[in-house]
């Protein structure tokens, strides 16, 4: 048998690799915790992955050669964000070890109180993410110190990088800079700044409910995690070269981003900047980091290449600043990048055999009004962040899914572009083998299912849009309002 368009296998076979992965994933979790990404995670989506070919194959829904081109095309696809994560592991290591990241900490200690750490640390991640219009950026730069700073004022893991990640989603949905908000608003046939202005009646919502939630819990600081962060302090302070000449690689960093530089130019140059300071300011870790006992030119090179390639560990004496300090470079993205390949691998046998798009129509046969069509469409949203591990092709698939669904039942092109952004943007950051929810919690260095709790607006924005909708605010049906 032939496969088409029009030979879509039936829900429930399509529903059956799904339900595979979601059961070992979950076991997964459950025996292997945070180690769960390690390697585990990966031989469930291929396992996912086998389940859908075989049934695609043998009931004649696709073929064996078209799921390869497939597999291809998906890899391809992500090709550039593989890049750019090693270059994300060479900054972040270069940026520690040169001291830049040790001085934002040190200086963030001396000017942020604990009280309102995780309200400054979101609004701060979503000012540059809205200037930059990239999250990724943003956290990795930026919130590699925004993590040390939260630790040594005694925050856990998840809240630190659940208002970081909140801040940093929230710029990269409404800027203009942003390719997600340029792709949902093109993608829809939507007018950039339609676009973006629409956005704002439920994005503000959502970072307002975010900030109230982490301005309460921060009030909840005791006076002994201050006397902690002094140690923290007084830790930097005696093993790092502390000088205001390290501000400079972030400055260019910032120049760079305001001209537009591509991504990778960024990333390389700031990574390239950062190596030069770190041997004219850290000869000293440099010296520890490499294997060589000598205190030659030769050992200082070793030093600074192995910080960017591999794994350092700068004793500093405080057991915590050693777990802040401590980077793993370029080699450990690879973990990151072998869960990115399988989950293009599960992705690419979902679309092949049709499984992908026999689920997806599912969700549109309930649209028959404002409410049901957004609720389906971020639904499927969130659902295709978890099926192809990429926000970019679930950006482009739901609106060409639901575009016709929403002229025909009279509604702006405006509405679809934001509950679009409103369920795929800010949920791929919580999928942990979604490209997003692999690099940032690599990047973090915690788990998705550790801070995914703690990403408020990520959570409240899928809901927001649904809620907006109901209440009917701004939404036209025909060129009248819902609401008067």
């Amino acid at each position: 048998m032939k496969s088409d368009s029009k030979n879509l296998p039936p829900v429930f076979l399509s529903a059956i690799p799904l339900c595979v992965l979601v059961f070992l994933i979950s076991s997964i979790v459950y025996v292997f915790g945070s180690d769960a990404l390690a390697g585990a995670s990966q031989i469930a989506l291929l396992v996912a992955a086998a389940i859908a070919v075989g049934f695609g194959v043998f009931f004649g829904y696709t073929s064996w050669q078209k799921f390869e081109c497939e597999v291809v095309k998906k890899i391809s696809e992500v090709s550039q964000a593989i890049i750019i994560l090693l270059l994300i592991g060479a900054l972040s290591g270069a940026w520690m070890v040169s001291g830049i990241v040790p001085m934002f900490i040190y200086c963030g200690l001396q000017i942020i109180s604990p009280e309102c750490f995780l309200f400054v640390a979101c609004v701060i991640c979503a000012i540059v993410s809205l200037i930059t219009g990239s999250s990724w950026t943003t956290i990795a730069t930026i919130g590699i110190a925004l993590i040390g700073i939260g630790k040594a004022l005694g925050f856990s893991d998840g809240w630190i990088a659940g208002a970081i990640i909140s801040g940093a989603y929230f710029g990269d949905k409404i800027s203009p800079l942003s390719d997600t908000t340029v792709l949902a608003s093109s993608s829809s046939g939507t007018p950039l700044f339609t676009h973006i202005r629409y956005m704002l009646y439920t994005t503000i919502p959502s970072l307002i409910i975010a900030l109230l939630i982490y301005t309460i819990y921060g009030l909840t600081i005791t006076a002994s995690q201050e006397i902690h962060a002094q140690v923290i302090s007084t830790g930097i302070k005696n093993t790092f070269n502390l000088t205001p000449f390290l501000f400079i690689v972030p400055a260019i960093t910032g120049l760079l981003i305001a001209k537009k530089a591509p991504p990778i130019v960024v990333l390389f140059l700031s990574t390239l900047f950062a190596m030069i300071l770190a041997i004219i300011f850290q000869p000293q870790i440099l010296h520890k980091i490499s294997p060589d006992e000598t205190d030659g030119i030769c050992s200082i090179f070793k030093g600074v290449m192995i910080s960017v390639y591999g794994t350092t560990n700068t004793d500093t004496g405080i057991e915590l600043l050693n777990k802040l300090v401590s980077t793993k470079g370029m080699a450990g993205m690879m973990s990151t990048v072998w869960l990115i390949l399988c989950a293009m691998v599960f992705g690419a046998s979902m679309s092949a055999t049709g499984m992908l798009e026999s689920i997806m129509m599912l969700f549109v046969r309930f649209t028959k009004s404002a409410v049901s069509l957004v609720a389906s469409t971020a639904c499927v949203g969130t659902f295709m962040n978890t099926i192809c591990g990429d926000q970019y092709l679930s950006i482009i698939m739901i609106t060409n899914m639901f575009r016709k669904t929403y002229e025909d039942a009279g509604f702006e092109s405006r509405l679809l572009s934001r509950t679009t952004e409103d369920s795929v943007t800010v949920t791929s950051a919580l999928v942990p083998w979604n490209t997003c929810g692999m690099t940032q919690s690599t990047v973090l260095g915690v788990s998705v299912f550790t801070y995914a709790p703690f990403a408020f607006f990520n959570l409240v924005s899928p809901l927001m849009t649904i809620l907006v909708a109901a209440i009917g605010y701004k939404i036209f049906r025909n060129g009248a309002p819902l609401r008067k």
